[in-house]
């Protein structure tokens, strides 16, 4: 028996480790507390003003450049990547066509104007006319007024008195026609000028179309940005429409942050935004504005939206494309391009704004200037042709530089330039 006794003592565990297995999950437990209610309190008065995704991307204008009228590719002046500026030629189509076609519409036009002069002379030579015819009536009845007043006298026969009404009725009916003739013309010339003759005007919109058509041979980029999507080669075929290359202005791009539909809630347009682009990391960090939401979820304007009344319906939580405008400082300073994604956060603590556009609010217009000069480049030469024709003071000066003001493409060869510049001349000096 007292062999046994030590060997029980052995056996019974010490207390002191099982008391450290508790402190030690009392611990824990109470960090785990401490820290949930330290996350509430920052959730609370922090954290819950603020909404984030990490689907977003970089949007901004892709515009095409598309041909205006058909033709062959003879060359292209910038490719993808490259940064051209608005107006600057880029592609050039094959202009032996339009050049024929624009040089028949100026010989058109000028010959309409001479057409059209010829008229107006013709009033004063038909005027001359009516006054002769006239005077010849008035011979006529006058005569005839002698011959009667002494027919009594047989000193005029019967036979000479009848010529003399004949005389007087050609007289009458010739004078008739000049007077026709007279009103015939001037319903061609009365209430306009040469100018603004409707054979003028038809001959002068025949050059305006063949003007543009002929200038529209060379395509300007609309816009100031990069090339991109380039997929025109030379000798190509172009028809009108058909999308040649691309141009991006990365200088207005803007964010799409696809919310989920619980997070727009509180969200007004106006409300501050940070964002980071993973190009950059955390180390750069852009600051924009929310500036719309769209109209609709994404899977609304899919092209295969789903058909929730088929009966096999399960709820999925939708997402809304929200805009977010950016500093263009910043966008020169750190550049980005479509499609790169971003982190957005958006600061909600403010409600003040408007959930929606308003329908007055101003929009910045997407607009291009770079066709406005060719229009205006077709009304001078159209000024300048008729005023070679018209015999006005400003014909040996139009004679100068009228048909010859035909610009060349910039990216044309220097011979090409030449050959339009001597030919228009030639025309100019026959004229």
């Amino acid at each position: 028996m007292s062999n046994q006794q030590p060997a029980a003592a052995q056996n019974t565990p010490p207390a002191a480790p099982s008391n450290n297995r508790k402190r030690l999950l009392l611990s824990l437990t109470a960090a785990i507390v401490v820290a949930g209610i330290g996350y509430g309190v920052y959730w609370g008065t922090y954290a819950r003003h603020f909404e984030s995704t990490d689907d977003a991307y970089v949007a901004g204008n892709v515009v095409q450049v598309t041909p205006l009228v058909s033709g062959t590719v003879v060359s292209i002046a910038a490719d993808d990547t490259q940064l051209v500026t608005a107006g600057q030629p880029l592609i050039q189509l094959d202009r032996a066509d339009s050049q024929v076609t624009l040089e028949q519409a100026e010989a058109q036009l000028a010959q309409a104007v001479r057409e059209v002069r010829t008229l107006y002379v013709n009033n004063n030579s038909l005027s001359a006319n009516v006054a002769l015819r006239e005077a010849d009536v008035a011979k006529a009845r006058e005569d005839l007024r002698r011959r009667q007043a002494i027919a009594g006298s047989g000193a005029v026969s019967g036979e000479e008195i009848s010529h003399a009404q004949a005389a007087l009725s050609a007289a009458e009916s010739s004078l008739q026609a000049s007077r026709e003739q007279l009103a015939s013309n001037k319903v061609l010339t009365d209430q306009t000028t040469v100018e603004k003759h409707p054979n003028v005007q038809r001959a002068a919109a025949n050059l305006r179309s063949a003007y543009l058509s002929f200038v529209r041979s060379t395509l300007p980029a609309p816009v100031t940005g990069y090339v991109a999507k380039r997929s025109v080669q030379v000798g190509q075929r172009v028809a009108p429409g058909a999308p040649l290359m691309a141009v991006v202005p990365l200088d207005q791009v803007w964010i799409d942050a696809n919310f989920k539909e619980v997070q727009i809630t509180h969200m007004r347009i106006g409300q501050p935004v940070t964002l980071e682009a993973d190009v950059y990391g955390s180390k750069v960090k852009y600051e924009g504005k929310v500036a719309g939401f769209s109209a609709g979820t994404g899977s609304a304007f899919s092209l295969l939206p789903a058909q929730n009344a088929t009966g096999n319906w399960i709820k999925v939580v939708q997402r809304l494309p929200v805009r977010i405008a950016l500093d263009p400082q910043q966008l020169k300073d750190h550049p980005l391009r479509v499609g790169l994604s971003m982190n957005v956060t958006v600061d909600v603590r403010k409600e003040e704004g408007a959930a929606m556009v308003s329908a007055t609010s101003p929009q910045s217009p997407m607009q291009t200037d770079v066709y406005d000069k060719v229009a205006q480049e077709a009304d001078g030469l159209i000024a300048r042709i008729i005023a070679l024709n018209n015999g006005g003071r400003d014909a040996p000066a139009a004679a100068a530089g009228a048909v010859a003001k035909i610009p060349a493409p910039a990216s044309a060869p220097a011979t090409a330039r030449g050959m339009v510049g001597n030919a228009a001349h030639a025309k100019a000096t026959k004229l």
